[in-house]
């Protein structure tokens, strides 16, 4: 049995805290409610106090809060307390109990979309990441005050999953073995001269660092990056289709998840000539034959239990119904698509936009860094992997 915090912060979102103590208590947990003012205006501390069976006589303890814990999970956490975590702010009893906790920390977000959208709030949620605070969700579906978007809290079993994986000290992905491809194709016209496209790799590096830091055995297929891979994975070059499709073929097998990130050319030349073909005045005609569907194959080489994520660069509003399409005819568990013809974010960007569409269902990511795209990509993952 452990000691869990449970720090209620004032959001709508409160109520669904109540939920969360039950199962926390079910599960055999000694948890200590933390319930500020606020959001006393959504659900009474007496209420959470006796779902988590505690003794009457503990209110008159004013150190509660710093009983040393196991675990400290904020739910809801509104935008105020997650500035205040991030900067070490002590003014009601939640932070306080975080500053004094020295132990794994799970916060689940809820406020206003365009509040967490803010600048400043992906800030605080990229710094205490950084810290190796867990963070669930938020969600995106209607705000309590009709505004649809991302900022919806989590649902209780979700929160209840991650802070079980926070108390056993790992990630779902810790220990599993994770492929990931990233970056574009080249495909040799002559010896000089390629087709190729936009991918920086970007987006499949900061899955790979992701992965990597949940815990997982990384493996990349770099494919030509403009960017550098991170400490602690193999990499395996494979600069042009057909070489990222053997090695993703034959490495596939072993991997508990595959993330397709990389952008594979769908056409190569028909002949590539040894040498380098000079400049003259007559035109250059060439003949393209399409390369193998690598993510179809995997769908159907895929064994039970594993987890297979295909990418879908679309664009225009077509590119959502194309997106469902693939998922299904290629039989890839998750489907992450993002409009490339929209500027800043995609191919060669630093920041992203995507919707991730998977045998769960279908939410948006709303733009941010690719590293905090990567992570919301990997929840759905570990989602998937539990559902598994």
């Amino acid at each position: 049995m452990a000691r869990v915090l449970l720090g209620v912060t004032g959001g709508i979102a409160a109520y669904k805290a109540c939920e969360l103590c039950r199962l926390l208590v079910r599960d055999g947990h000694d948890v200590v409610p933390l319930v500020t003012p606020a959001a006393e205006r959504f659900v009474t501390a007496r209420t959470l106090r006796a779902l988590a069976r505690r003794p009457a006589h503990e209110t008159e303890d004013p150190y509660l809060h710093l009983t040393r814990a196991d675990l400290l999970v904020v739910a809801p956490c509104t935008a105020n307390t997650l500035a205040k975590l991030a900067h070490g702010l002590a003014d009601s009893l939640v932070s306080e109990a975080a500053l004094a906790h020295r132990g794994p920390v799970v916060v689940a977000p809820a406020m206003n979309p365009r509040m967490w959208a803010h600048p400043a709030t992906r800030a605080n949620a990229r710094t205490l990441r950084e810290r190796g605070v867990v963070l669930v969700g938020p969600d995106e579906g209607e705000s309590a005050e009709g505004e649809l978007g991302v900022g919806r809290m989590a649902e209780p079993e979700e929160i209840f999953r991650a802070a079980l994986a926070a108390l056993h000290g790992r990630s779902i992905l810790r220990g599993k073995r994770v492929l990931v491809s990233a970056g574009g194709t080249r495909e040799p016209l002559d010896a000089v001269r390629f087709l190729g496209n936009r991918s920086s790799g970007r987006m499949g590096v900061a899955l790979a660092a992701e992965a990597r830091r949940r815990g997982a055995l990384v493996t990349l297929l770099a494919a030509n990056l403009a960017v550098a891979p991170p400490a602690g994975v193999e990499v395996v070059e494979t600069p042009t289709a057909a070489e990222l499709e053997r090695e993703a073929l034959a490495r596939a097998g072993a991997a508990d998840v595959v993330l397709m990130a990389a952008a594979v050319a769908d056409y190569r030349p028909a002949q590539a000539l040894a040498g380098k073909r000079p400049k003259d005045a007559a035109p250059w005609t060439l003949e393209l034959e399409p390369t193998r569907d690598v993510l179809a194959e995997l769908g159907q080489r895929r064994r039970d239990g594993q987890v297979l994520v295909g990418f879908a660069a679309e664009t225009g509003e077509a590119g959502l119904e194309r997106a469902r399409d693939k998922r299904a005819r290629k039989g890839a568990d998750l489907v992450v698509l993002n409009d490339v013809g929209r500027p800043g974010i995609g191919f060669d960007a630093a920041e992203n936009e995507v919707t991730l569409l998977s045998v769960r269902g279908e939410r948006t990511v709303a733009r941010a860094p690719k590293d905090e795209v990567a992570v919301a990509i990997l929840d759905e993952v570990e989602r998937l992997l539990g559902d598994g």
